[in-house]
């Protein structure tokens, strides 16, 4: 923005680093200024759970409530059956209806831990309300003529797959004709005029804003965040074991606070920014600690990201759990575990198949290799022999602490 924003929402949000771009800043500034607003994202049912990845879109509509205003999550029960082709190399795999309405279900249980929703407040809809009743000829005539097929190949979602000589199916293609139909009924029926959502899907929210403006004369804005990356270039939220979701069936909540324990140092005045409610002064002041006092700063990072994921107790637990295991040396019983049949135990559970089970190695031979490293422990000695087992007589007593350097550990136990 050239001028610094006076609306509370956008003052904060460029100030923590939510803001990437947006379609007309003064404009928008000047109509959050004058009372609250009602603005959308939307969230596709591709998994029964979002994940870290989806984390700044939730935290930019907590703060978009927490400012006055009323946050809208758009499920997408329709748009889920078409596929959005941004960012992605090649066609997302068609889910059925089971697995769709499944995955959505998952999908509200999130929302709940973060926004505020009853008469007046927060609002979750299901864009297949209108989506799945459309009559496609109509839809054409009095939607589709507002779309040129030359503006729609300069998008990014369609122009870096033909680039790449990579198919777009004319399924996919629809996308963005649905997309903007989301923001012109969310328009009609609930007042919305603002459109979020991350920097691939900026062409989209465009063409939605201009939908809204030529068939309601009304004003529409777009807000995108921008793309986050780790300091080490990776994509936020991803692991070598895979996304960190968000749901507890998924991540357990001591996993979820090791995950941002584990951060990389330059990432952490950033992502508390970003992920916490922490005051920008106590930020700023966690941001400044170097040396051995930044692991201070990753503490209260993950417990206060972990706090608003999965409430107060279960975040000091997780950071109790963590003080007793890794500075006391104790096997914390909420640590999270992998149970062995017994008949695999009976026969000698070799240790590189459980590190792959337990989720600490992807495959055998990394997990040996782990062994021959001198990275994996049990009840903190060193496992040195790459063929050493689990037997059924070392679990009798009780779970046994399974672990790969000093801040991955699991509990062993006997079905």
């Amino acid at each position: 923005m050239s001028a610094a924003p006076t609306s509370d929402f956008l003052r904060e949000a460029q100030e923590r680093g939510f803001i990437h771009q947006i379609t007309d800043a003064a404009a928008l500034d000047a109509r959050l200024k004058a009372g609250p607003v009602a603005a959308y994202i939307g969230f596709d049912c591709t998994a029964d759970s979002l994940h870290v990845g989806h984390l700044l879109s939730i935290m930019l509509l907590r703060l978009f409530q927490r400012t006055g205003h009323r946050p809208v999550v758009l499920i997408g029960g329709g748009t889920t059956k078409v596929g959005d082709p941004s960012g992605k190399d090649e066609a997302r795999r068609l889910l059925s209806e089971a697995e769709i309405e499944a995955n959505k279900a998952g999908i509200r249980r999130t929302f709940d831990a973060f926004l505020d929703f009853g008469p007046g407040k927060a609002l979750m809809l299901d864009n297949a309300e209108w989506l799945d009743s459309l009559l496609y000829i109509p839809f054409l005539r009095d939607i589709g003529r507002h779309f040129s097929v030359n503006r729609m190949l300069t998008m990014d979602s369609v122009r870096l797959r033909l680039e790449r000589d990579q198919p777009l199916s004319f399924l996919e293609f629809n996308y963005m004709l649905l997309q903007a139909y989301d923001f012109l009924e969310l328009y009609r029926r609930h007042g919305v005029i603002l459109q979020m959502g991350g920097s691939d899907q900026w062409g989209n929210i465009i063409m939605g804003a201009d939908l809204v403006r030529r068939l309601e004369g009304a004003e529409a804005f777009g807000l995108t965040t921008p793309l986050i990356t780790t300091a080490s270039g990776a994509k936020m939220g991803k692991t070598a074991a895979g996304a960190v979701w968000l749901n507890p069936e998924r991540v357990s909540p001591y996993d979820y606070w090791q995950f941002w324990r584990n951060v990389d140092d330059a990432d952490v005045g950033r992502f508390l920014a970003l992920f916490t409610e922490l005051p920008m002064a106590e930020v700023r002041r966690l941001a400044a600690l170097r040396g051995a006092e930044v692991n201070e700063a990753k503490k209260v990072l993950a417990t206060e990201a972990t706090a608003l994921r999965h409430g107060r107790a279960a975040a000091e637990l997780a950071a109790e759990t963590a003080r007793r295991t890794f500075e006391q040396g104790e096997t914390a019983e909420t640590l999270p575990s992998v149970t062995l049949p017994a008949e695999m135990l009976a026969a000698g559970a070799p240790v590189a198949a459980v590190l792959v089970r337990a989720g600490l190695a992807k495959s055998n031979s990394e997990a040996r290799r782990l062994v021959a490293q001198g990275g994996v422990r049990l009840n903190d000695a060193p496992v040195t022999d790459p063929t050493a087992t689990l037997t059924a007589e070392m679990v009798a007593a009780g779970p046994v602490k399974l672990s790969v350097g000093r801040k991955r550990h699991v509990l062993v136990r006997a079905a």
